[in-house]
This record gives structure tokens, sequence and C-alpha cells, in this order.
């Protein structure tokens, strides 16, 4: 009988869907790589003779013990040890430079480590990332306001990259097969906080007022947070229903009304 792995990890096996997810990259060749998660090294094996430097990051210390043996007379190939999620990605990168990020991230902490490189890429760190997750978080990440899957996480992404959905993969692409199947991702970094004049650590905090309630309205949404009737009603943008829902808003007008809602409540201050 097979052993389940540890970490409950599933292997990508499917040969084609591997050198996909790569090429979707580009051209690597004078690039620095960071790797999430490359487990026995399918996409690894490949990434190591494209890319200038490649950067992979194992949690799991037999896995990162196996790749460190497997590349060690490769020296553009960097194995380490680590949580993804405490690592300073500042830190693996010479100041001044951007890289790209490729993964097949895990599905229980999938939304972290897309916040995570986020923060990275709103600082700049960031170029592009081709990263496989379950579909349904791909289609949050992925899909345009108005419809179902539009939320939180969509807008947050959407205000930081452009999303593009490449491909699906079935359970039958991995060893050993998940109960679901799995999407791979492009994001292109590109944060659109100094486009619409708004404060990033800011904004983030509003968004989440907005969709705090995914069956209240956005008005509703923005008195539980504790604006007043007469401070939305004042900032309201005059094109949005006011019975609008926060996932049928672009970010635009979202913009608009969280720059009106500052403005009022600096001009109320003494």
């Amino acid at each position: 009988m097979k052993q389940k792995p540890k970490l409950g990890q599933n292997f990508l096996v499917d040969d084609a869907a591997r050198h996909a997810i790569v090429d979707a990259l580009g051209d690597i060749s004078k690039r620095t790589v960071i790797e999430i998660g490359p487990g026995h090294g399918a996409i690894t094996e490949i990434l190591a003779g494209r890319c200038q430097k490649l950067i992979a990051l194992e949690l799991d210390r037999s896995l990162a013990a196996e790749l460190t043996f497997r590349f060690r007379v490769q020296p553009q190939v960097q194995i380490i040890e680590t949580d993804v999620l405490k690592t300073d990605l500042h830190a693996l990168v010479p100041e001044g430079e951007t890289v790209d990020v490729i993964g097949n991230l895990p599905y229980y902490i999938t939304s972290d480590i897309l916040l995570h490189l986020f923060a990275a890429g709103s600082a700049g760190l960031l170029a592009r990332a081709v990263l496989m997750m379950q579909r349904e978080l791909a289609d949050r990440v992925a899909a345009a306001p108005g419809v179902r899957d539009y939320g939180l996480l969509s807008a947050t992404a959407q205000m930081n990259a452009r999303v593009e959905n490449l491909f699906t993969l079935p359970p039958s692409a991995f060893s050993p097969p998940p109960e679901v199947y799995s999407s791979v991702l492009r994001l292109e970094f590109a944060p659109r906080f100094a486009e619409f004049g708004v404060d990033a650590a800011d904004f983030d905090k509003f968004l989440k007022q907005c969709f705090a309630q995914k069956r209240k309205t956005l008005q509703n949404n923005l008195r539980a947070a504790g604006h007043s009737a007469q401070e939305i009603s004042e900032a309201w943008p005059t094109s949005v229903s006011p019975q609008v829902r926060a996932e049928s808003l672009e970010l635009e007008p979202m913009a608009e009304l969280y720059r009106s809602l500052k403005s009022s409540s600096t001009s109320k201050k003494p």
C-alpha cells in the first residue's frame, strides 16, 4: 500500500501539464524564479534548465533533502527548507530586482499564500506568477464583478494583478489524485492603488468592510462598519444604485466611494 504524503500533498505527474505550467511563465532565461512547494521536482526539473536562478521553497524536510541531493551539481538551483508564509521574499532577491513565482499551492492555505504574494507584488518585488490551485478558488480569484464567484478575494487579487485563468487539470494529473479539479492562473502583478488614488492598506480594510456580509447591500455593510447613513448618502456615487451589493460593483466606483468617504470624514474633523 502506498503511504499517503504526510502533509497531504498531491504531486503533479502529468508530463504535458508540467511543461504547460512552466511555458506559461514565458522566457525566463534571464530571470530568477521562486518555486513554492516543489515536491518531488516535477516542475523544478524543467525550471532548472530554463531560468537564470531558481529558488525552491519546500516545507517538507525529507522532500527538501531529496531535492538538495538531486540538484547538488546545479549551482543555479537553491533549495530552502522553509514555510513560504514565514519567508521574507525580499531577503531572497538582490535589491532592485524583480522575480517570477510558480507553484502548486496547498489547498488549505492558498488564500494566505496569495495575500503574501500580493504584499510582495505591491512592494515591487514580483513581476509574474503562474499558480495552480483548487478550481473553485481559482474561479473566485478570476471572477468578474456581477457573477456569483466574485468577492473579497477577487477584488483583492484584481487590485494587485491582472488575472488570467489558463487551464484546468483533472484529479488524474496528480498522485495521489485529489478529490477536486485544479486550475492554473497567471498573475501579472500591476497594483492599481496609485491609479485609483487610494492607500493600499486602508483600501484593503475598506474592501473587507464592503464584503463583510455577502447577502447584505453595500450600504448596510458600511453602516455595520461604523459609517453613518448621512456619510454614506453624501459620498454615494450618483451612477451606483443604492441597493447594490459589493459583488456587483466594479473596482473604480468602489475606489470612488472610498475616496468620498475619506474626504467626508476628514472634512468633519475639527
